[in-house]
């Protein structure tokens, strides 16, 4: 149905993609896998016309030569895509968002049908499962449910022929995922081509029929899914066996407390939240989706003020007015879940992202920065965490997410706080880079330094953390010792927390 041909793409510098040639199949749920850096997101954008392949390149469509010179001619001609960082405007409603390139007009006054509008819309929030007005501003709605409408616009296209999913389930619980892969059945079953892209590859394993995997610009190998598992798939990734070390033992100071917060309390936001955290500690916050995890971590960096309670740091009562006032007098530092929206600057250079946490330590008496320590701090921490870029001016929205991420704990690292809270560092990044991540928290410390883990990766929030918060509807609802390590016991323990909270407030 869909045939790539040849496929090169070479930006300056570097050879994105290189030759590369698959073949996709109507009705069937196709993985294009890789880590970060090898070509998909490329190769995503010469398919859906954003980028034009080098001139060996071929594509073809239902075995008709087809060139795409755009977006709008990709999307004209059924193949649609979802992609995590796809826009979506604040201000307006849900449903202005999903029908957005296709508002009806009422025929004799040509005005929008604002009840046509609503009304599709909610058909297609309906299919999705997400349960919020159609006239809600997309301002009010979370990370997963703007995660959740970006899907609906995608389905809402009436002429899907090939549907491309960039990380779809990014951000979503595992019912919303479940949910959303009914849905690709029965599109794949309408005999629609489904390209699924997912560092998630039990989701892969579950779903695909077969999978494409890009190394370094190529494509290793396109098989048949039942032919694989899940160590022969990360091999191929990274070309190399997984280190499936299943435990970082570090030393915890507990005569030292760097962090306490009592009966910290944020209408809507957390309730008598009480903890503590210790010199080296990895602390675990783990929770569903909206339970309260990175609402509590905006109140502890500033971003939002406390109705009541008490923040202490380092023994003394702190008095927390804003984000640069907890890192200068603190220094605490956030890791942002959103580093597209929140943790970077994407218009801007490798060097200002990294060097912007210093900028006042590292400017003259006028306030004017040294761009000689700029250079310095942001080239050694290139080298450090092993940045793939063209260079210090180079824009990072240009980066890879593994690049990206690795730039937004760059910033930190320049900084260097004392307390850091990670919120889902490994969120939309490839194996090889989460091992990466694991190894440098740990690192972090066994340097001293103190870390709150967020995250909805169970696997990886045990393999990492001393202890474990468990959190829901904006409660702290249990904590876990996590000093056994062991999978099958902690995950148990962590879900009869949850489940037991529930049961309590039903």
């Amino acid at each position: 149905m869909l045939e790539l041909k040849n496929i090169s793409k070479i930006f300056p510098g570097v050879k994105a993609l290189d030759d590369v040639s698959i073949k996709f199949k109507s009705s069937e749920i196709h993985a294009l896998l890789g880590e970060n850096g090898a070509g998909k997101s490329t190769l995503v954008k010469i398919i859906s016309g954003v980028y034009k392949p080098e001139k060996e390149g071929k594509i073809f469509l239902n075995n008709k030569p087809y060139e795409i010179n755009s977006t709008y001619e990709a999307i004209k001609n059924g193949i649609i895509t979802f992609q995590q960082e796809l826009n979506l405007l604040p201000q307006a409603s849900v449903a202005e968002n999903i029908m957005i390139d296709k508002l009806p007009v009422k025929v004799k006054t040509g005005i929008l049908d604002w009840e046509e509008i609503n009304r599709v819309a909610k058909k297609y929030l309906d299919l999705i499962g997400l349960k919020v007005e159609a006239s809600t501003p997309i301002s009010r709605l979370d990370t997963a449910q703007k995660q959740l409408v970006r899907l609906a616009k995608a389905l809402s296209s009436s002429n899907i022929k090939v549907l491309i999913l960039d990380e779809p389930t990014a951000s979503l619980t595992k019912k919303e995922a479940q949910h959303l892969f009914k849905i690709l059945f029965k599109l794949k079953k309408e005999g629609i081509l489904i390209i699924f892209i997912s560092h998630i590859l039990e989701e892969v394993l579950q779903i695909a029929n077969r999978v494409s995997i890009l190394r370094d610009g190529k494509c290793v190998i396109t098989d048949d899914i039942k032919n694989l598992d899940r160590d022969k798939i990360v091999r191929y990734m990274i070309g190399r066996e997984e280190d499936k070390r299943a435990t970082f033992i570090n030393t915890v100071d507990r005569n030292k407390k760097v962090l306490e917060v009592k009966n910290l309390t944020k209408e809507k936001k957390a309730y008598d939240v009480n903890f503590t955290l210790y010199k080296g500690e990895i602390l675990g916050f783990y929770g569903l989706v909206g339970s309260g995890r990175t609402e509590l971590a905006k109140i502890l960096i500033g971003y939002d003020q406390y109705d009541s309670g008490e923040i202490i740091i380092n023994g003394k009562k702190a008095s927390i007015r804003s984000i640069y006032n907890t890192l200068s007098k603190y220094n605490l530092g956030y890791l942002s879940e959103d580093r597209k929206k929140e943790g970077l600057i994407l218009t801007d250079t490798v060097k200002t992202n990294i060097a912007i946490t210093i900028w006042d330590k590292i400017a003259n008496g006028l306030g004017l920065v040294s761009s000689e320590k700029e250079r310095d701090v942001a080239w050694k921490k290139i080298k450090d965490l092993d940045i793939k870029c063209t260079g210090l001016n180079q824009k990072v929205g240009k980066l890879s997410g593994g690049n990206q991420q690795k730039i937004s704990i760059a910033k930190w690292l320049a900084a260097n706080v004392d307390i850091l809270i990670a919120d889902e560092p490994t969120v939309g990044i490839d194996i090889g880079s989460k091992e990466y991540f694991a190894k440098l928290i740990w690192n972090l410390s066994k340097m001293g330094k103190s870390i709150i883990l967020i995250s909805s990766d169970m696997p990886e929030i045990i393999k990492l953390a001393n202890r474990i918060l468990i959190f829901s509807q904006n409660r702290i609802v249990g904590e876990v010792d996590n000093s056994s390590k062991d999978y099958e016991e902690i995950s148990v323990k962590i879900t009869e927390c949850i489940s037991e909270f529930k049961v309590v407030n039903v």
